[in-house]
């Protein structure tokens, strides 16, 4: 069970009374976290920040909140994202079709902030391009390897239709050798060698290696790129790195890869396709 799990509650449905308003003050969502999302004792809820207020066609009448518990455990602080359903006075923190058995909660993310289309996360394709693909992805995820290259080289034959904008989000209970390799590919896009980004999705290396040494070694002979074990380990890459995750957080992605077009979610991963044609 991971650190969040032992934080928060796992309720299907948890609905309180609040207020009528659209969106309740912040005194009021703070009430409902403690009383419905929050059942650890030990963990000290500070706050809430609503990220984006929205609506969702197939449910007229609700209003969404996308927000950010500010956190406090063991003298830490954390901040845990939570998706709220609010209608005539009641929320509630899941919200199933029974026919369909589709939880609203899994088909809804927030927009990208325009500050996330930023020069240091421009991967290809052109600044000022028409349509704009944010990706969240980690080069040993399988997934990510059948889609991530294919949308790379849709941007570079398309510059001025597309521009890929990537976030490091490696998954490390699954592939700890990810750790070092997104650093190594952080470094690389960072000297302007974005072909090695690319060229690190086909690397194949045992998911659980660790030891710096031999991951260096084995992506200057897969990708010819020589880069020192110092810069790999330097605060700012790890700082990037973090940033990247805490854009994740952000964003309420979890799994790899999480794609974006012009600000939503394509859940299908296939939306690029259309931008080129």
């Amino acid at each position: 069970m991971s650190l969040m799990s032992k934080l928060l509650s796992s309720a299907v449905i948890a609905t309180v009374a609040l207020s009528a308003n659209a969106q309740p003050d912040n005194q009021t969502l703070v009430k409902y976290v403690k009383k419905a999302v929050v059942k650890n004792p030990q963990v000290t809820v500070k706050g809430v920040t609503v990220i984006e207020s929205k609506t969702h066609k197939d449910l007229p009448g609700w209003n969404i909140l996308l927000t950010t518990m500010d956190l406090e455990y063991q003298k830490k602080e954390i901040h845990a994202p939570e998706m709220m359903f609010i209608k005539d006075g009641l929320v509630t923190g899941n919200l199933i079709d029974l026919k369909t058995g589709n939880n609203y909660r899994d088909n809804i993310k927030p927009t990208v902030p325009a500050s996330y289309y930023d020069d240091a996360h421009l991967l290809f394709g052109n600044k000022d391009a028409k349509h704009k693909v944010l990706i969240f992805s980690d080069p040993q995820c399988p997934f990510c390897q059948e889609v991530v290259p294919a949308i790379f080289t849709a941007a570079k034959e398309n510059p001025t239709q597309m521009a890929v904008y990537y976030y490091h989000l490696p998954l490390l209970r699954i592939h700890p050798v990810s750790d070092i390799l997104t650093r190594v590919m952080h470094v690389a896009q960072h000297e302007g060698k974005m072909d090695m980004v690319e060229k690190l999705y086909s690397l194949k290396i045992k998911p659980q290696e660790t030891d710096m040494t031999k991951i260096l070694a084995a992506v200057q002979a897969h990708a010819g790129y020589s880069v020192s074990a110092a810069k790999v380990d330097a605060k700012e890459v790890k700082a990037a790195l973090k940033a990247d995750a805490d854009a994740a957080g952000k964003m309420m992605v979890s799994g790899t890869p999480t794609i974006y077009i012009d600000g939503e979610w394509d859940k299908m991963r296939d939306g690029y396709k259309k931008l080129i044609k």
